[in-house]
């Protein structure tokens, strides 16, 4: 049985497009409960799901993440809109990223945007962020085709198609693993740099 890789690729950049954030529109302008911010998260969300069963939220979690500072307590037992965007944040750093790294990353945005005080709402600062990351989509997408064509260069002299196909497929694995480990890198670079200038101040 041979792989088509033609079709793992084209499902890649197909999901690629289709990548979105929640508008800051979209969320809620009053202050919920718990189970309504699961809910909402988990509705929201759902398309970044890599399984069906998958939780995107759950209590236990909005609960750790106040408990490490990641995320202001609630008043009152309600989440503001401001929680939810600090959430939305905390959702995608935590596939790379410690929660002392997250918490160090976070803490700016928790300090001195959180109640609204500054002079860009937390809302507009996650607005940019977020058009911004959609605006290099197809900049990503080009950038994983040269990938893949490079992939399916190597291994050119094994003879046997469903072996090479296999190494090629591999190696393009590889291709995409390295660049997230080196952008992870570069993030704890940052990260260190930032808790390196804090120190002394504290």
């Amino acid at each position: 049985m041979t792989i088509d890789t033609n079709d793992i690729l084209n499902s890649i950049l197909e999901s690629l497009s289709r990548i979105d954030y929640i508008r800051p529109e979209e969320i809620p302008n009053i202050d919920l409960y718990m189970d309504q911010v699961t809910t909402f998260m988990d509705t929201q969300l759902a398309s970044t799901k890599r399984y069906g069963g998958d939780k995107i939220l759950t209590k236990t979690m909005i609960n750790n993440y106040t408990k490490n500072n990641l995320l202001p307590p609630p008043e009152k037992k309600k989440y503001s809109r401001e929680h939810l965007l600090l959430l939305i944040f905390i959702y995608y750093f935590k596939n790379i990223l410690s929660i002392k790294d997250i918490e160090t990353v976070l803490k700016p945005l928790k300090e001195k945007y959180f109640q609204g005080e500054e002079e860009i709402e937390l809302a507009d600062l996650y607005d940019e962020i977020c058009s911004l990351e959609k605006s290099r989509i197809e900049q990503l997408q080009t950038a994983v085709k040269a990938d893949y064509d490079r992939s399916r260069e190597t291994f050119s002299d094994v003879r046997d198609r469903e072996s090479r196909e296999e190494l090629q497929l591999f190696a393009f694995i590889c291709s995409l693993s390295f660049d997230v480990y080196l952008k992870k890198t570069m993030i704890e670079k940052i990260i260190d740099g930032i808790s390196a200038e804090k120190k002394p101040e504290e």
